[in-house]
């Protein structure tokens, strides 16, 4: 049996640790006494002495004679140095001992499941256990260990259970490795009935245990629990306190963590360590306290802690997150030794605020200290690139995913798609796409908003077709996607089917979905059934509720639907915001309640607290410039606190024509034309003005003006779903396979709506118009301006 074991355990050894026959020019010097040698080196703290001796043992014609102490010291030592290519061989060498009780020895196994537990060998620490043929509660404890400290936790609560089937008592350690178990499990309901195991036993009240479960319990969300029971405790250590401020600074309850803090401190008994200051300097950055994070900052420099790591790096962080980055850099530049995780802090800190370039100059110097970046380190700077609309150092990061294997990460592929559909880059955002493997929900709903920003919006529905195949349910996110893909196109259809698969997979209670469909129906025109959508949701109706409604009736001109809607809600306490003023000015303008809406404008800020946007000023203009009150407009325009937009422009370009106001029209369209020289509708409103007033000398010029600037109006475009296909026309494309019978079917309608007595409006119909004092070409004869 001993032979199998020694060919098991040589066989997995790596080639490095398995040893060989000396040559007889490399044969070591005998030593004298080996066990003493040996000894005297681990006990004076000589570990890799020690363990070079072993090695330096002949390994023929049979392995030197050593004791069980010297065993269990080497064995120690391997523990010790994490060396488990070491820990093997001792192992081995111990197997082949002439002395064949060494082998079963108890206190020897006990020492080598620790050693392969604390080497990250849990399999191997299993397999001696296995093999003992005595244990007792010192190999229980050892093995449950060995699992709990390297994330096997469901092994180490399976043989948690077994020891008490033996009949085995658990002592503070069993207990200790158990409730960390079920900690890592998240499983409270498993460590309840370790807690109460505990109670039952002499241990119960052991420091160890009620560390762990304080730890337990706060981890798993139940901080209550675990501070009634650290408000129990009759003796605390640094353990004890830093357990209970991590958990309430990880459960939210970020002063209650500043304040059991203060009291530790307070107590005079503990100095803190490095995790109880990076709890409390996390804490303080989520607050935005930057007052408690200085005074806290002081104290880590009087105990020397503010150039550790950790502590470091939290404080880095919170100083990044109280907007203080200069003093973030200062501590970062500060630490002895910046990890992984300090560099990845300060890097994102600096993208966060849009300091791209400083962003990269960290990430270069992170590389040259030797560090390797990350998933995390990558995401941050993707994402500093999308906010700065920076698509050459993306692509670059994107170059350097592929040079260290970071494309196989799905986050970052989120990451990257995303980047660049904000850069506008929408075709490489779909290359992304198509390349992720192992795509997630986020990926999904990344390129379908990127399909809704960059107005593909036939690629959201078969997107959308492909998401309900791939994935079990979909999200809200996904699903508004789609709503907004389907209120561009009025796609009235599709609505219902969203609205239909909400009960399906249970989101009807979905406030944010809900109020998805309530615009989403209202802008499709479908008022009743948004109104049906709204009452349904009784209770759950926020002011986005509300003001998604009152928007839907303003902008189909029930004005007086809105306005009653408006004076509900307001009855019942509800707190108007900036879109619902946005919907009741709309409704105002609508209709030409010109005085209700300038009122309702004049008590916005006074009475609700809201500074008038671009948005309602355009809503005022537009009030004012329906009612032919262009001279107000324009005085409104004047006097308003920031410069006019081009849809304040065009509103008055447009009113300019409808009321044939050509010096209005005039400085509208310059007004257009300044900020986007390139915007055709201004030519053409400007160009119907002149044609209106008739004015064919300034109509030529203009014409002649877009034709040398290479202004072309933009075509119109229709869809149109045939049996379950969506369909996508543009004016004069014949792309479409069917397009000869379609031109075939509009001249048949034509000529039919001719002889039913329809006539167009054409230019031809001026006649007063002197053909010999114009410029006006055939060209220009042809264009329909009515």
């Amino acid at each position: 049996r001993a032979g199998r074991r020694l060919q098991t355990f040589y066989q997995s050894l790596p080639p490095g640790c398995r040893s060989s026959p000396p040559t007889a020019s490399s044969k070591p010097p005998q030593m004298q006494n080996p066990n003493g040698t040996i000894l005297q080196l681990y006990h004076s703290g000589r570990l890799s002495a020690a363990l070079h001796a072993f090695q330096s043992l002949p390994s023929s014609p049979a392995p030197a004679p050593l004791s069980a102490a010297t065993y269990a010291a080497l064995v120690a030592a391997c523990s010790r140095l994490r060396s488990l290519c070491q820990g093997r061989l001792v192992h081995h060498h111990l197997i082949a001992s002439p002395d064949a009780g060494l082998a079963g020895n108890t206190v020897l196994n006990n020492h080598l499941i620790t050693m392969y537990g604390r080497c990250a060998a849990p399999d191997s620490a299993r397999l001696v256990f296995d093999e003992m043929p005595a244990k007792n509660p010192v190999s229980w404890a050892s093995v449950i260990a060995a699992h709990a400290q390297n994330r096997r936790s469901t092994d180490a609560l399976v043989l948690f259970s077994s020891m008490l089937r033996a009949g085995t008592a658990p002592d503070q350690f069993v207990l200790g490795s158990a409730v960390r178990a079920c900690a890592e499990l998240g499983d409270v309901v498993v460590g309840r009935q370790v807690h109460a195991q505990s109670m039952k036993s002499d241990t119960g009240s052991d420091l160890i245990v009620q560390n762990a479960l304080v730890t337990m319990y706060s981890k798993s969300g139940f901080v209550g629990d675990g501070f009634s029971l650290f408000t129990r405790m009759r003796e605390k250590d640094l353990i004890s306190w830093g357990s209970i401020i991590a958990g309430f600074a990880q459960q939210g309850c970020e002063m209650e963590a500043l304040q059991i803090f203060r009291e530790m401190i307070a107590e005079g008994l503990h100095h803190p360590n490095q995790f109880h200051l990076g709890s409390v300097f996390r804490a303080c950055g989520v607050l935005d306290s930057l007052e408690y994070g200085e005074q806290i900052h002081s104290l880590s420099v009087k105990y020397r802690l503010d150039c550790n790591s950790y502590a470091g790096c939290s404080l880095s962080d919170m100083y990044a997150r109280c907007k203080k980055l200069e003093s973030a850099r200062k501590v970062f530049y500060g630490i002895d030794a910046p990890d992984l995780v300090s560099w990845n802090s300060i890097i994102n800190a600096c993208s966060v605020e849009g300091l791209l370039s400083e962003a990269m100059v960290l990430f270069s110097d992170m590389r040259d200290s030797g560090l390797r970046p990350d998933g995390i380190t990558v995401r941050g700077l993707l994402c500093a690139c999308a906010g700065c609309d920076a698509l050459q150092p993306g692509r670059l990061i994107h170059s350097y995913l592929f040079k260290v294997g970071l494309d196989g990460d799905v986050s970052v592929c989120n990451s990257l798609l995303s980047m660049y559909a904000r850069c506008m880059d929408f075709s490489s955002a779909m290359d992304v796409f198509h390349e992720t493997r192992d795509r997630d929900v986020v990926t999904w709903n990344s390129i379908l908003t990127a399909c809704v920003l960059h107005q593909h919006l036939e690629v959201v529905f078969e997107l959308f077709n492909l998401l309900q195949r791939s994935v079990p349910s979909l999200d809200g996110i996904s699903l508004n996607n789609v709503l907004s893909a389907s209120a561009e196109l009025g796609y009235l259809e599709m609505v219902k089917q969203v609205h239909a698969y909400t009960f399906k997979v249970g989101l009807v209670n979905d406030t944010m979905l809900s109020n998805g469909l309530i615009d989403t129906y209202a802008k499709c025109g479908s008022l009743d059934d948004a109104a049906k959508h709204f009452e349904m949701m009784g209770t759950n109706c926020d002011v986005f509720s509300w003001s998604s409604l009152i928007v839907g009736y303003a902008q189909s001109g029930y004005a007086r639907k809105a306005l009653d809607l408006f004076a509900r809600m307001r009855n019942l306490g509800i707190k108007p915001n900036h879109v619902t003023f946005v919907g009741v000015l709309t409704a105002c303008s609508r209709v030409g309640f010109v005085d209700e809406g300038c009122y309702y404008y004049s008590i916005m800020e006074p009475e609700h607290g809201i500074l008038p946007t671009r948005e309602h000023c355009s809503c005022v203009i537009d009030l004012l410039a329906r009612a032919g009150r262009l001279t107000e407009a324009a005085k409104f325009v004047d006097q308003m606190p920031f410069e006019p937009d081009i849809v304040m422009w065009k509103t008055l370009l447009a009113a300019s024509k409808t009321h044939n106001d050509v010096e209005m029209g005039k400085r509208a369209a310059e007004g257009v034309l300044n900020i986007d020289p390139s915007h055709s509708a201004a030519y053409v409103l400007l160009c119907n003005i002149y044609a209106a007033s008739g004015d064919w000398n300034e109509f030529a010029r203009l014409k002649k003006a877009m034709r040398s600037s290479g202004v072309k109006k933009s075509p119109g475009k229709s869809w149109v779903k045939l049996k379950g296909e969506l369909k996508v026309f543009i004016v004069e494309d014949r792309s479409h396979p069917e397009s000869e019978e379609i031109y075939t079917m509009l001249d048949i309608v034509g000529m039919e709506m001719i002889k039913a007595g329809y006539v167009p409006k054409l230019p031809c119909q001026y006649t007063s118009f002197d053909h010999t004092n114009s410029d006006l070409s055939d060209e220009d004869m042809s264009m329909e301006y009515g």
